[in-house]
């Protein structure tokens, strides 16, 4: 999932965003392009929405800010992206412009989206699977189960692929098993979130009551057999009972753009920084303000699960730990705990729940 390169360029990143905060650069960059989408997800409002969409002059002048650089990764999503009436020229543009992009889909258009992958070859491939097909059809509202998987039959030897599976309040670990056997039967990549509040998706704290009896003993054997997974998963028991206390350093280095031009702090809380009709994507991430902001909430929220987010903390903090003794982190990045016990360190958690 993750190179060594990659653990190294986002550590020279991280080091450069905080030490030079009006000069930060991006390391990731998510595009929600449009409000467009032909599921009816009881996880996701955004089908619900007015139809909005960025247009291809707007991600061309958004593409030209100073954060965003080669190496910034660009995710094109929806809504159903593929469904934006400017797709093919979007997917074209980065393809000549920008190829370090990637593009995210509920697969309801099966052999458009294996179309636009072979003409404009995205870096990776992101699908939508929550389970079964007979979860898929509860939890989206549509048939769709089958689509993905000839999507995957179709491409997975031409472009990288990663499942994408939430666990929420209408699925279980059950479908989580399910979808990792068919990641292992494809032999393709499988992330796993947990569902929570997401602003502009509309979501609502109730959904965070994921089935969380004897939790730890419940996750399936076979996501051992995923890379980047387990921790996530497994920490999740620990943040919703208040013990896990990591500031957020992802909001430094990661960015979200909504299809009608908002530039929102994070997925999950509704603080705005700006908006790209109004002011240049520079101004909105180094401003003076914003960076007073990202600062803040940095060390305040601690207020979410998403894996866009907290996954970044993870790897930045495990991998700090593996050089360097807790009590010196806490010099310079502050205090943080794993559980409710401060001083456990991530290794000696992980030995002790997996044994």
């Amino acid at each position: 999932m993750y190179s060594i390169k990659d653990y190294l360029y986002n550590g020279f990143l991280y080091l450069n965003n905080i030490s030079r905060p009006r000069h930060k650069k991006l390391s990731t960059l998510m595009i929600y392009s449009t409000t467009r989408c032909q599921s009816r997800c009881k996880h996701c409002s955004i089908w619900k929405k007015p139809q909005e969409n960025l247009s291809l002059s707007d991600i061309k002048t958004l593409m030209m800010s100073k954060c965003v650089t080669p190496n910034t990764v660009v995710g094109l999503e929806g809504g159903e992206f593929v469904l934006h009436p400017e797709a093919y020229a979007i997917m074209e543009w980065f393809m000549r412009n920008h190829p370090n992009y990637t593009l995210l889909s509920n697969c309801l258009l099966p052999q458009k989206v294996v179309d636009v992958v072979r003409r404009f070859h995205p870096k990776h491939l992101y699908l939508s699977l929550d389970g079964d097909k007979e979860t898929y059809k509860f939890m989206r509202g549509r048939d769709g189960y089958d689509k993905v998987i000839e999507v995957i039959e179709t491409l997975k030897d031409e472009v990288p692929i990663s499942l994408m599976f939430c666990l929420s309040p209408w699925n279980s670990f059950a479908d989580m098993e399910h979808v990792i056997g068919i990641a292992k039967k494809y032999n393709v990549d499988v992330r796993i979130g947990i569902y929570g509040t997401m602003d502009f998706m509309d979501t609502t704290a109730e959904l965070l009551t994921a089935d969380v009896e004897n939790y730890l003993q419940k996750i399936p054997a076979n996501i051992h057999d995923t890379e980047e997974n387990y921790d996530f998963v497994a920490l999740y028991d620990e943040w919703r009972n208040g013990n896990l206390k990591l500031r957020c350093q992802s909001i430094f280095s990661e960015l979200v753009i909504h299809s009608n031009g908002d530039v929102p702090l994070c997925q999950n809380l509704d603080v705005k920084l700006g908006n790209i009709h109004q002011n240049t994507l520079d101004e909105i991430f180094n401003s003076a303000q914003s960076c007073s902001t990202q600062c803040k909430y940095s060390k305040e929220c601690n207020g979410c699960w998403i894996n866009f987010h907290r996954k970044y903390d993870i790897i930045l903090l495990r991998n700090m730990e593996r050089f360097l003794p807790k009590k010196l982190i806490e010099l310079f990045y502050g205090h943080y705990q794993w559980t409710a016990n401060a001083k456990v360190t991530y290794k000696h958690y992980l030995k002790r729940i997996c044994n």
